[in-house]
């Protein structure tokens, strides 16, 4: 559980951050923010993974290229099933997707501590 509330909020700071950077973007209250980050990861864990599946030829013949469209939809889709977070173009989710992306990423490498390897028992 405080694995996936730290994911929530990691994803939050990110949405907001890419909402502030990237024009197009709007997330009109903390609320819509919190919702759409929820909402987001739901879409991630569910949603896109069925994408990939059935776009994966599509995915292989661009060398991984289509991957950030499929990102931008999962991302789009997010946006239209939140009230509140909107997105202006296909071209700016597929932008908003990979900055959350990377902002998230980025959290989570400076801000949790990876586990040691256990010591053996003498």
């Amino acid at each position: 559980m405080r694995s996936f509330l730290i994911h929530w909020l990691f994803t939050g700071i990110a949405l907001a951050v890419t909402a502030h950077f990237v024009p197009g973007i709007l997330v009109s209250s903390t609320a819509a923010l919190v919702f759409g980050a929820l909402i987001l990861g739901f879409v991630n864990a569910i949603v896109r993974p069925v994408l990939v599946i059935l776009t994966l030829p599509i995915t292989v013949l661009t060398i991984g290229l289509f991957y950030l469209i499929v990102n931008g939809a999962a991302f789009a889709l997010a946006a239209a099933l939140v009230p509140g977070f909107a997105v202006a173009s296909f071209g700016t989710s597929v932008v908003g997707a990979l900055g959350v992306s990377v902002i998230s990423f980025l959290l989570n490498w400076l801000l949790v501590p990876v586990n040691p390897p256990a010591q053996p028992r003498s």
